[in-house]
């Protein structure tokens, strides 16, 4: 692969993990944070949930091929998830999952991180060069405009669909009192 060209053509695997990009929502952990690191998050979480295949397509349509160098991976590797009972007890290992890397640096100097649940290293290295062309207020714009409201749409739709199913096979439970109880 040539370093100065972004290769997309990754393992085409894609994961999505079940949550809409709206990572932290109401995490009061999180209001430390800065506005720009809590829209950095946002802008990960929701090309980490995007489907791959609409993250290129909006990506194709914006119509730009930066020069890059890969600083990391992409790389593939297990992380540990951990839980709490009750939200509240002690913490506990439950399992691992596989996420995929990686890290960019552009030609102008900006650096750019993606960590995504799954193997689809494509993925990871276009969500990094995303990330690292926000950098630049022109170009965060244009990112904005053209791929990250349209997967905000896509995202808030399958909310809308998955919602419509699920309130179409709900069960209403009641209790009928009997007798003089």
């Amino acid at each position: 692969m040539d370093e100065k060209q972004i290769n997309l053509n990754g393992a085409g695997h894609s994961s999505r993990s079940g949550s809409t990009g709206r990572s932290g929502e109401g995490d009061p952990s999180l209001a430390s944070l800065s506005a720009e690191q809590r829209q950095r998050q946002e802008r990960m979480s929701v090309l980490a949930n995007a489907p791959v295949q609409e993250l290129l397509n909006l990506w194709k349509q914006l119509g730009i091929d930066p020069g890059c160098q890969m600083l990391r991976g992409p790389e593939t590797g297990l992380i540990a998830l951990r839980g709490r009972m009750g939200g509240g007890g002690a913490p506990f290992n439950f399992g691992e999952a596989t996420v995929t890397r990686a890290t960019v640096k552009m030609e102008n100097g900006a650096i750019g991180h993606a960590v995504m649940l799954g193997r689809d290293t494509g993925k990871a290295k276009l969500a990094a060069v995303i990330d690292a062309l926000a950098t630049d207020e022109s170009m965060a714009s244009k990112i904005n405009d053209k791929i990250m409201t349209p997967l905000r749409t896509l995202a808030s739709q399958k909310d809308s669909d998955l919602a419509s199913k699920t309130q179409a096979t709900r069960v209403n439970f009641f209790t009928m009192v009997r007798g003089e109880d």
